[in-house]
């Protein structure tokens, strides 16, 4: 039987988070300074890290969400990538996963389940990750990811608060798999450019940024590129211009915003950070550049090879995000 999973969904992949303004007002508060633990939620990293002795630190996070395509192979591929995101956003190295899976077990077939699961594992193999057990409930809805376990150098870490001015910004994956995937949910066109995007490992790209000794960075998912810029200038205590040209984009994601394919999640994300924005470009464009995406590449505050600059950070200085 042919399935499609994102019909089972109300909505799909990172776009389905909390909206960043309504999540903060959740967690504030919930850490308490440790001088162990190196990152925790003050700024909103992607992941927690906890030193265990000089060399070596923990990374822990967890990531799920509803169905992002209607494959379920390449569902849980996508999953999967996007959680192990998390450690690699740090500078860390993902070493062990568990599943997280609700599932509907009396509308759609647990083979699905299964492929499901084989796609998360085969994601985690080629990341070296293990993969070990993890935990199902009967959910009205779809939903998959992982609780990832890493380590790091804890000299070497990527935070989201260690941006300075006059650094690059760079960018490891192109937007707009966000507006695909909408279009997707709605026609069952399927874009293999898209796929690429959210399955490729941020592996390398973490690895090259800490090797050209980069400290600050974060991943761009769901709350899209100006969310998780404005949250970095923010932990910074710095600005950032944008130079909307340099932006990437996927195949097809101009032409799926110009079409009207805009989710929810996009929406609500502009919204926040828009009374932090100074731009004079269409509504269209700051909408791409609020994408929700899901599995994205890595924002680098520094030079990345073969990632391309798409702005700087600079002293702070009127509106924190400046897009030209």
């Amino acid at each position: 039987m042919a399935v499609r999973l994102t019909q089972y969904a109300h909505g799909g992949g990172c776009a389905c988070k909390i909206p960043p303004g309504e999540l903060e007002s959740i967690v504030a508060g919930l850490v308490k300074p440790d001088d162990d633990l190196l990152i925790g939620l003050d700024d909103g990293d992607d992941a927690a890290v906890v030193r265990l002795d000089g060399d070596r630190a923990v990374v822990a996070t967890a990531d799920f969400f509803t169905p992002v395509v209607d494959d379920p192979y390449t569902f849980g591929r996508v999953a999967a990538a996007n959680a192990m995101s998390d450690v690699y956003a740090v500078g860390g190295e993902p070493l062990l996963a568990v599943n997280l899976l609700g599932w509907p077990r009396l509308t759609l077939p647990m083979d699905v389940a299964a492929e499901v699961l084989r796609g998360g594992a085969d994601a985690a193999a080629e990341a070296g990750c293990h993969v070990a057990g993890g935990h199902s409930v009967d959910d009205p809805e779809p939903k998959y990811g992982m609780a990832v376990t890493g380590l790091a150098d804890p000299a070497r870490l990527l935070r989201i608060d260690a941006g300075r001015p006059g650094l690059p910004l760079s960018l490891t994956k192109p937007l707009g798999v966000g507006v695909l995937n909408t279009r997707h949910k709605a026609t069952g066109e399927v874009f293999p450019q898209a796929v690429e995007v959210m399955t490729r490992l941020n592996r390398d790209a973490s690895r090259a940024a800490l090797a050209a000794g980069v400290r600050c960075a974060t991943d761009v998912t769901g709350f899209g590129l100006l969310g998780h810029l404005f949250k970095l200038v923010r932990a910074s205590g710095v600005s950032a211009v944008v130079d909307a040209s340099a932006v990437p984009y996927v195949d097809g994601a101009r032409e799926a915003a110009r079409d009207g394919f805009i989710s929810g999640g996009t929406r609500r994300n502009l919204d926040w950070v828009r009374p932090h924005l100074e731009s004079d470009l269409a509504e269209e464009e700051l909408l791409l550049l609020a994408d929700a995406q899901t599995s994205g590449g890595l924002l680098v505050a520094g030079e990345v090879p073969g990632a391309p600059v798409i702005g700087e950070l600079v002293e702070p200085a009127g509106a924190p995000l400046v897009v030209r």
